[in-house]
């Protein structure tokens, strides 16, 4: 692990592969772009431009051309998204903001069911437990979603969407990477990153089948700023399977199961609180078993989802510790189209949250829901419902959402598009806050969120689109870490922002992809949160078959606590290739992260990932 090896020549190795055996292949891009249809903010497969929202769609294609990365990484580089903790070790714990929000006020769905470690401080899901070569696509909607999705839906919904099984009798994927792993004050260029994942799938008439296995070891880089040449090991492996069969036309049923392991060698705190480095270890596990069904009749369905999942975390430390929780998920609803204009959904969402602190804690949630959109021949959009949350612990809370738009069709393929919204959310506390070892408060309120939102979208053709927006959102009884325990706070906050995209193809070949955010609390200073972000993505075509892409990330000076008042800004430089050869059935990629070797904190105290290079494959039968 420790052998100096030469980079740069196997970067021109990598390099010299790519010449290899030119095959023409289907460029799906101007396809996405002419038919792109947004699922999540009404669960209705819709256009675009009858969406009364500006969702971010990462596509298949966008995934593939950023293997090797993580799934934090990619979606961090979203407008008005920031995950702290995603530039550091890989075994770095993940703060996730969104329009001023924090990790409890962003749901992540799986497959359309709800993900979530109920012994997680504030209940959420850790993005480390998931592989970025096991997802087909990523949706996210930002702003209050509680109607459709309950509980925790109030800055944003990340929606997962995992690859399917291919329509041959037997397809294999196989795809690896190495890479480095370094700080920008250890330029040794030693390979320290390992990357492998394997996927075997197909349909037999009416049975589908897909198996999956993933492995990553990380090595080289320290978890906490230390002059010692220490390395912290991060690992992890996973299994995914899922089993269909389409008993008829009319019904479908997919079962499925998930298990990953993540190992961190972490560093602590001593007697005086100085974080310094130790042999402490951080070990996560997750199982996961669910089905799908569908039953389709005369202009609708009846969907079912569920899951039980089990998580365990253990601390490996002077002072040790292991958390145990378990959940049960079940969605059950009925979609109806009546014509082209009206679709409804009617559901009802159950969960059955539990974890063992002290002793076991639980809490259950029954919620049912409607949603109605109206599609209109003259340019109107309506996307509005409304859930009744119905809680152990906290009785009954009401939650809402109206979102119109109005979209005026310029050309076949253009179209100006006004839209708006206003929704209402209701957090929970988690069970950690209000029963858990440190600081609980059993008398703790749930939090409220209401969001406003304003913009525009502009499509002038497939090639050029751009869409902004203002957005305001007001939190009561926000909880927070106060005087050794948890505490509603007393008074109002009010985040607000703006968020501007842009996706261009100014010339044959060429694609722009930018956006900007500008996010900033009325009251006082965001923790963690830049005020201002931008990325910046040109991507090229070389030829049919080889792709580049330079992209550039800019993030703002950020507020941390009153002993480190100011975390100061940094940009980043990244550049990625990729050629694919044999017809399109092995592709070859290659990275180069942080060119300009920034120096940057992005965690206070902690190693942030300096210049780093990678180089891999993936092999499609």
């Amino acid at each position: 692990m420790n052998k100096k090896t030469s980079v740069f020549g196997v970067l021109c190795f990598g390099i010299s592969l790519f010449g290899f055996a030119q095959e023409k292949t289907v460029d799906s891009t101007k396809v996405e772009q002419l038919d792109e249809v947004v699922i999540t903010d009404s669960r209705f497969a819709l256009k675009r431009e009858n969406s009364g929202k500006t969702v971010i769609k990462i596509s298949s294609q966008e995934i593939e051309r950023n293997q090797g990365r993580t799934v934090s990484e990619l979606i961090s580089a979203k407008s008005g998204i920031e995950i702290n903790g995603s530039r550091s070790n890989a075994g770095q714990n993940l703060g996730v903001y969104v329009r001023g929000g924090r990790n409890r006020q962003v749901l992540v769905l799986i497959d359309g069911i709800q993900v979530n470690d109920p012994s997680q401080i504030n209940g959420e899901y850790d993005f480390r437990l998931l592989n970025l070569n096991q997802i087909e696509s990523i949706e996210i909607i930002k702003g209050a979603a509680s109607t459709l999705y309950g509980s925790g839906a109030a800055s944003a919904v990340v929606n997962i969407t995992t690859k399917k099984p291919g329509d041959k009798k037997i397809n294999g994927v196989f795809s690896s990477s190495i890479g480095t792993n370094q700080s920008e004050s250890d330029q040794n260029y030693n390979i320290a990153d390992f990357n492998n994942n394997v996927a075997i799938s197909g349909t037999l008439d009416k049975f589908t089948y897909r198996a999956a296995f993933n492995n990553r070891f990380t090595d080289g880089l320290s978890a906490a700023i230390s002059d010692a040449n220490e390395k912290d090991v991060f690992s992890q492996y996973g299994v995914d399977i899922n089993l269909g069969y389409q008993f008829s036309k009319a019904f479908s049923l997919n079962i499925y199961g998930n298990y990953t392991d993540t190992n961190s060698e972490i560093d602590g705190f001593d007697s005086s609180f100085n974080l310094v480095d130790t042999d402490d270890e951080f070990n996560n596990t997750q199982h996961r078993v669910g089905l799908s069904s569908k039953f389709k009749y005369t202009n609708g369905s009846i969907n079912l989802n569920a899951a039980y999942s089990e998580y365990e975390r253990e601390f490996i430390s002077a002072f040790p510790s292991t958390f145990e929780s378990k959940n049960i998920v079940a969605d059950i609803y009925n979609k109806y189209v009546f014509d082209k204009t009206f679709y409804t959904i009617i559901g009802v969402n159950a969960a059955e949250n539990k974890a063992t602190f002290a002793e076991e804690q639980e809490f259950t949630i029954v919620d049912p829901y409607a949603n109605f959109v109206y599609v209109s021949d003259f340019g109107l959009n309506v996307n509005a419902g409304a859930r009744l949350n119905n809680h152990s612990e906290y009785g009954s809370h009401f939650t809402y959402n109206l979102n119109p738009s109005y979209t005026l069709k310029t050309t076949d393929s253009g179209y100006t598009k006004l839209f708006g919204s206003f929704s209402t959310s209701f957090i929970t506390p988690s069970l950690s806050q209000l029963f858990g070892n440190f600081g609980p408060n059993p008398d703790l309120e749930p939090e409220e969120n209401r969001t406003i939102e304003a913009g525009a979208e502009f499509k002038l053709n497939d090639n050029f689109r751009i869409s902004g927006l203002f957005f305001s959102r007001e939190e009561t009884n926000t909880v927070l870490w106060i005087n050794g325990g948890y505490q509603n706070a007393e008074d109002e906050l009010n985040a607000r922002g703006v968020e501007v995209e842009l996706s261009a193809t100014p010339v044959n070949k060429l694609s722009i992809t930018a956006n900007y955010a500008f996010t900033e609390y009325k009251e006082s200073l965001a923790r963690r949160i830049p005020k201002h972000k931008a990325n910046l993505l040109l991507g090229y075509d070389l030829c049919e078959s080889t792709f580049a892409s330079l992209s550039y990330q800019y993030v703002h000076d950020r507020f941390e606590n009153a002993f480190v008042p100011m975390l100061d800004s940094f940009s980043l430089v990244n550049f990625y290739a990729s050629h694919k050869a044999l017809k399109g059935k092995i592709k070859f990629f290659a990275g180069i992260d942080n060119i300009l070797n920034e120096d940057y904190e992005d965690v206070p105290g902690y190693v942030t990932k300096g210049r780093n290079i990678r180089l891999g494959f993936q092999l499609g039968l």
